[in-house]
């Protein structure tokens, strides 16, 4: 098993050291910041006949099943497809696996992620294992958005909030992970990602730079009147709808913050900056709100894979935007 991240030192540091564990932890905190890596580290350890302070050994019985894929006494639970429900048999048939007698005879380990994304009947069948795991069962729950999980979930686990690396430690670990690129280009994906490294890692692998170039480019020929609204939802057909509903979205947000703070220092990343004050400065404050309640709504329909027109939802996007400055 790979060493822990160099942000998490201190957490493994803290969960190496236990005699004792909980029958259930709940691991949270953004995405992108390695709660997953964490949580593997510590089921290999958990597992392992002969852990040290570092984790796993990597050699005894146990450890070998489990880089095999075949331990018995492991159960990873996460759906089926991605951004796809953990649905209620799913849950059965871990509860199965619960109720069962280790048969390497130490632990049973439960890894559940993201566990959001049990919807409220799957929640509800885990209940029971929460409240009372059969034998030396430990239950792993991994969470990006923990307030989305019901309260009885939260108050049966020992919740723990996974670390952000400073943004020190992201730089230097992103010039290793990422060495073709300079550090002015890591740094703006570290940007666009929220500050998470990993995120940054799959957002290069997605050709976010270019994208958000792309898209920032269009934007500001929109607005300038060189481009009509078509042209530019046309030039954005490889462009993930919902990276282009989180810029748009902190885009006005921050829009909404310069008009009220008037904080130069507080606009974002550098490339819309300029376009964002312009927007704050000429907008009427009543329509930047209700472009943010609009944009915001659009959102939560792509994150919930709503049957939507991509052009029309594109075009009524840009029009709106285009409208921002003016008379209000």
């Amino acid at each position: 098993m790979a060493e822990a991240y160099p942000w998490q030192a201190e957490l493994w540091q803290r969960f190496a050291g236990r005699s004792q564990h909980a029958h259930a932890y709940l691991l949270h905190g953004p995405a992108g910041i390695g709660k997953r890596h964490f949580a593997e580290r510590l089921m290999a350890m958990l597992l392992c006949q002969r852990p040290t302070a570092e984790g796993a050994c990597g050699t005894c019985k146990s450890c070998l099943l489990l880089a095999a894929g075949t331990h018995p006494d492991h159960y990873v639970l996460e759906p089926e497809e991605a951004d796809k429900a953990i649905r209620v048999d799913q849950v059965r048939d871990l509860v199965g696996f619960v109720s069962q007698t280790a048969q390497l005879g130490g632990r049973k380990i439960v890894l559940l992620e993201p566990a959001e994304a049990m919807n409220l009947a799957s929640a509800n069948a885990l209940l029971k294992s929460l409240e009372e795991p059969s034998g030396n069962t430990v239950l792993l729950l991994v969470s990006h958005q923990p307030s989305r999980l019901l309260p009885t979930i939260r108050s049966r686990c020992v919740q723990q909030a996974c670390p952000l690396p400073s943004q020190a430690q992201a730089v230097e670990w992103l010039a290793g992970a990422l060495p073709d690129l300079d550090d002015a280009a890591r740094r703006q994906l570290l940007q666009l990602a929220g500050g998470s490294p990993l995120a940054a890692v799959r957002l290069h692998g997605l050709g976010v730079l270019e994208m958000r170039a792309q898209v920032v480019g269009a934007v500001k020929k929109l607005l300038k009147q060189q481009l009509s609204v078509s042209q530019v939802a046309e030039s954005w057909n490889a462009v993930p709808l919902i990276l282009l509903f989180d810029w748009f979205c902190e885009w006005a947000q921050l829009a909404l913050r310069f008009q009220m703070t008037r904080d130069e220092q507080g606009l974002g990343p550098e490339d819309m900056a300029k376009v964002v004050q312009y927007l704050a400065q000429k907008a009427p404050l009543p329509r930047v709100l209700a472009i943010q309640d609009w944009l915001l709504e659009q959102r939560q329909k792509v994150l919930g894979k709503a049957n939507l027109n991509r052009v029309l939802l594109l075009e009524a996007l840009l029009t709106k935007w285009a409208s921002l400055p003016g008379a209000g």
